[in-house]
């Protein structure tokens, strides 16, 4: 039996835009649509509401199939090497929840899919994201209908935004990603913006998406739909 093929990117902001929108012809051309990683804050003080451009390029590219999920909220107020989401108690999470929402929804990119910053959630997010209104959360080992509760066990690899860069860990993902194909697993690939820029890091991406592609998996968004378990969302 065929699996699944999904594919996201994070760290989208007006300097990093160029990179995804070459990737994203790359993606184009093999007919795979992409789940857009979207934060309203990044580290470097980028703040989405002031970006018009990269807003409109998102809400054009959701308009030709891609998701747009929510990824955390201000990075920069988050220790480096933790997830921003990873810790938080649920009034905590409640909060920047809140916050995100209401700037998402104000730029019209409002969302009820959610993907954790560092692919990690504090069991406080995880009980405040349905009180918020969110359907579906994305993490490291798995996609999780929050209407049903049903998960699906599956792990994401990814280059950057908490996992390495190394060109040995390329080449790992790029086997391990096939290696799901052939069984006809779900193939859950990321990559942060920054890494597209690298040749290495855009490479093993583009190889474990033809890998994939090869062996019959089908190119999907994260997605939720009423009635349905977390894996046909997925």
């Amino acid at each position: 039996m065929a699996g699944q093929l999904l594919v996201s990117v994070s760290g989208i902001s007006d300097r990093t835009r160029h990179d995804v929108e070459e990737f994203c012809g790359a993606l184009d051309a093999r007919t795979v649509p992409l789940s857009l990683l979207v934060a309203p804050r990044l580290r470097d003080g980028y703040r989405l509401e002031s970006d018009a451009r990269t807003i409109g390029w998102l809400t054009g590219r959701r308009g030709g199939g891609d998701a747009v999920v929510l990824h955390g909220f201000d990075a920069a107020a988050t220790k480096k090497r933790r997830g921003e989401f990873a810790a938080l108690r649920a009034h905590e999470a409640n909060l920047r929840l809140m916050g995100a929402d209401r700037v998402l929804e104000h730029v019209g990119l409002r969302t009820r899919l959610f993907a954790a910053p560092g692919w990690t959630v504090s069991s406080g997010t995880a009980l405040a994201l349905p009180r918020n209104g969110f359907r579906l959360l994305v993490d490291l080992h798995g996609v999780t209908d929050l209407v049903s509760g049903v998960t699906v066990r599956t792990r994401v690899l990814g280059i950057g935004g908490g996992f390495v860069t190394e060109p040995w860990w390329c080449r790992t993902l790029v086997l391990s990603a096939e290696r799901t194909a052939r069984r006809g697993g779900i193939v859950r690939l990321t990559v942060t913006a920054r890494q597209l820029g690298k040749v290495g890091p855009r490479q093993a991406m583009l190889d474990a998406i033809d890998l994939a592609l090869m062996h019959g998996c089908t190119p999907t968004v994260y997605r939720w739909e009423k009635d349905a378990t977390a894996a046909s969302a997925a």
